[in-house]
């Protein structure tokens, strides 16, 4: 209320704009005093009911368990994360400070730096084959808000979406966060990997599917399309007349030939968002520094999504990621991916050499993929949480596919992880020699203890009480 010296509170007119039933809650003549308001302030309190929606990513809760177990002593093998242990580029910090020293640290335009947007849409016009100007770029503070603001643009409440799974768990949450429904499909263990159940994949879309996001390069299979199954999805794409989110933000990451995206393909540029980011590719997780890459009339949505929740991505980390899209910056990829291919040789060499332990050889990304079916048979387990917290006492941490979504109704085997980014060749070796020990010595354990147990049932009663 307006007075002399200017404006004070005025409970008694907020209490008369409320309901009735607001009234009753927090009636004005209840609360004359402190111990009243004592009373009223320990009612718990009701939060929106959509956060039942929303997920996480429990591979964290993996790395709150493998750091409490450093806590107490134990040696952690962390192949839990997809982290990198290398070092952010020189050139690249050395650009954000002086971006910092040049006073760089205020707003900036919500849809980026227009020098960065460009760079940006050089490098994926080049690196993708296709066209890209600086107003089909829109600045993000990591790679994650592409796909919820994606979501935001083209799915309404109910729609379904297509999503992978095992698959970045993000997909799912956000879904069903913002009201659609998710929708899984499957990739299938094959002779030489895993690849995508394009039948079960078709078979599940309706009149109601809206969206199908695409994660090539993949995380956790660590599994890079062949042409025609890429070929395949984008002609699912156009006959269903389905908007994309290209994820692919492992496409730097690739072992062997050239990697393609899926916008290259007919008909799939105007209907498709590139998750793009800079994380992986150049060792900058922490920096959250990504982008949006679409259709003019998307990104200008995307563009009004971060206004109204970021505002902008910090300025001088924009100017760290111009310096990134440079040769010199590019140039450290190449020697990161040799280490990262001795890291991933020396896991598959171990693995192979654990009893149970089936592999497959990554085409991309740092993740390998492991069927432990025959594993947890040997160890006399079904449950994949007890088969992690048991080798968890050995110091070797790993995720499992349920980290990856909910095992679906059609799967009969068991899978975990192993992530190979935050990890030397040495500690590799190391923890394939502990775990390979640890399950022989447990599979020798259990195999003993039922022949103790055979031979028990079977011995005549009376020697059972003579002994």
């Amino acid at each position: 209320a307006e007075g002399k010296r200017g404006y004070s509170f005025e409970p008694k007119l907020v209490f008369q704009s409320l309901t009735q039933r607001q009234h009753y809650l927090y009636n004005i003549n209840n609360i004359n005093n402190i111990t009243d308001i004592k009373e009223m302030s320990s009612t718990p309190r009701r939060f929106a009911s959509r956060m039942d929606n929303l997920g996480t990513e429990t591979a964290y809760a993996v790395s709150s368990e493998a750091a409490a177990l450093k806590a107490k002593g134990v040696k952690i093998y962390p192949f839990h994360i997809g982290d990198l242990n290398f070092p952010t580029p020189q050139h690249i910090i050395d650009a954000a400070k002086k971006a910092m020293d040049d006073g760089k640290t205020g707003y900036c335009p919500a849809a980026g730096l227009p020098e960065l947007r460009e760079v940006i849409a050089t490098e994926i016009s080049n690196t993708r084959g296709v066209l890209y100007s600086s107003d089909n770029v829109s600045v993000q503070p990591g790679g994650k808000t592409t796909i919820g603001k994606f979501l935001m643009c083209v799915m309404e409440e109910g729609a379904e979406v297509l999503y992978p799974s095992p698959g970045y768990p993000i997909y799912e949450s956000q879904i069903n966060f913002l009201g659609g429904k998710a929708v899984p499909y499957q990739y299938v263990e094959t002779a030489n990997g895993y690849g995508l159940d394009l039948p079960a994949l078709r078979s599940s879309i309706t009149e109601n599917t809206k969206v199908l996001i695409y994660n090539n390069y993949q995380n956790p299979t660590g599994t890079a399309a062949t042409e025609s199954e890429m070929q395949e999805i984008a002609r699912i794409a156009v006959e269903h007349d389905l908007w994309v989110l290209a994820d692919e933000a492992y496409y730097d990451l690739v072992y062997d030939g050239v990697p393609q995206s899926i916008v290259s393909l007919p008909g799939m540029q105007e209907r498709s968002m590139i998750l793009f980011t800079f994380s992986k590719s150049f060792c900058m997780t922490g920096w959250r520094l990504a982008a949006s890459i679409g259709p003019k009339d998307m990104i200008t949505l995307i563009n009004k999504l971060n206004t109204n929740y970021e505002a902008c991505t910090t300025h001088f980390v924009q100017c760290a990621g111009i310096a990134a899209l440079t040769p010199q910056g590019k140039a450290h990829i190449k020697p990161m991916m040799d280490e990262l291919r001795l890291r991933r040789d020396a896991l598959i060499s171990g693995l192979r050499q654990i009893p149970g332990f089936h592999p497959h050889v990554p085409q991309a990304a740092f993740y390998v993929f492991v069927n432990v079916t025959e594993a947890m048979k040997m160890l006399g387990l079904t449950d994949l949480e007890r088969f992690r917290h048991l080798i968890l006492q050995t110091g070797v941490s790993f995720c499992t596919r349920e980290h990856f979504g909910a095992r679906l109704d059609c799967e009969e085997e068991y899978y975990i992880r192993f992530a190979f980014s935050g990890i030397t060749v040495d500690q590799i070796n190391e923890a394939m020699g502990i775990l390979k020990k640890f399950v022989v010595a447990r599979t020798q354990e259990r195999v003993e203890f039922q022949e103790s147990k055979h031979v028990t049932d079977v011995v005549p009663r009376s020697e059972k009480v003579e002994a």
